[in-house]
């Protein structure tokens, strides 16, 4: 059974709502170190970004998985392709950090890994935004 913060509209929305505020915060700190050519600096951002997301969002989604989506789908069977969009977005989201972790051991830092920092935030958004469609009904 999903917790009781996951259950109600307004708890759940504060907790999407400070985890991507953090990440953009971390996310704005690695974009200004790069132009500024701080490689070391900005690839102790990045694994900072990517911890965030770890273990703030996946960690979030992965819980949300585990009881809530599976509650919602066994009270209303008609949420089911609502609820495979959503868990497919937090896939996506695993695919986007695991990219970053590969490319900062295989490349270090750099654009293309501030971008899939940005994506994370853009797919987060989108998710956030269709998950509270839903919870409300629920």
């Amino acid at each position: 059974m999903s917790g009781p913060a996951l259950r109600k509209a307004d708890s759940h929305s504060s907790i999407h709502e400070a985890a991507l505020n953090e990440a953009r915060e971390i996310t704005e700190v690695l974009e200004g170190l790069l132009e500024k050519g701080h490689d070391e600096k900005a690839l102790e951002a990045a694994y900072i970004g990517v911890e965030h997301w770890e273990s703030r969002t996946l960690q979030h989604a992965a819980s949300e998985e585990e009881g809530l989506y599976k509650e919602i789908a066994e009270e209303s069977p008609e949420m089911k392709e609502a609820i495979i969009g959503l868990t497919r977005d937090h896939e996506l989201l695993r695919l986007l950090v695991q990219e970053i972790k590969d490319r900062l051991l295989s490349e270090g830092v750099d654009y293309h890994v501030l971008q899939r920092f940005q994506a994370l935030i853009l797919v987060d958004e989108l998710h956030n935004q269709a998950e509270e469609r839903i919870l409300p009904e629920h």
